[in-house]
């Protein structure tokens, strides 16, 4: 773990990597008082302070924190329902060797960090896979399309362009501007997929 100042009211804390961002961040869910927001990405949290916090004393309390089990942990996980009937479901079948669909839906995935677009997460599984992007990416991927890329798996909260493998098709609005909370997924958040016909 590696702390740098972001700043005189951050601390940019890398990780080396998401399984590692994920699981700290759901370790430092407790709270710090000098902890203002937290923001995850790839490898990195940003840890904004408050105004009266010592960045020293919250960086050591970062360090000393430990991880949680957060691809492991128990608590509430929100169901998908995936029509799996995505363009590129077959060839990624081919291209690994694996059901797919089975892969997909036979373990839970964890919100690890989120952007891109509103709504969209990125999420790892507790069994990694390792999917290719696509070589031509899409100029438009409609809303609701659950794909594939390296090892992450998404939803497309909108249409918009995209180069993940597009393995089905869901109805679960991951953006609603009328929610209380705009985005289904946030960071830390359990996700079970089920595969569904209709």
């Amino acid at each position: 773990m590696r702390i740098v100042a972001a700043g005189d009211r951050a601390l940019l804390v890398d990780l080396d990597d998401v399984r590692a961002v994920a699981a700290h961040h759901a370790g430092w869910a407790v709270g710090h008082p000098g902890i203002a927001e937290m923001i995850p990405a790839a490898a990195t949290v940003l840890v904004m302070l408050t105004e009266d916090a010592e960045p020293s004393r919250v960086s050591a309390w970062l360090r000393e924190t430990p991880p949680a089990e957060v691809l492991d942990r128990a608590g509430e996980t929100i169901t998908i329902d995936v029509r799996y009937d995505g363009p590129d479901l077959d060839e990624v079948c081919a291209t690994t060797g694996l059901d797919i669909v089975a892969v997909h839906t036979g373990q839970v995935w964890t919100a690890a960090f989120c952007g891109f677009s509103p709504g969209f997460a990125y999420l790892v599984g507790s069994d990694p896979l390792s999917i290719p992007r696509r070589t031509d990416p899409r100029t438009s991927v409609p809303a609701g399309s659950v794909a594939l890329a390296g090892e992450y798996t998404g939803v497309y909260p909108t249409s918009s362009p995209g180069g993940w493998q597009i393995i089905g098709t869901t109805g679960a609005a991951l953006w609603d501007v009328n929610r209380d909370d705009p985005a289904l997924l946030a960071p830390g958040t359990r996700v079970q997929f089920r595969a569904v016909s209709s």
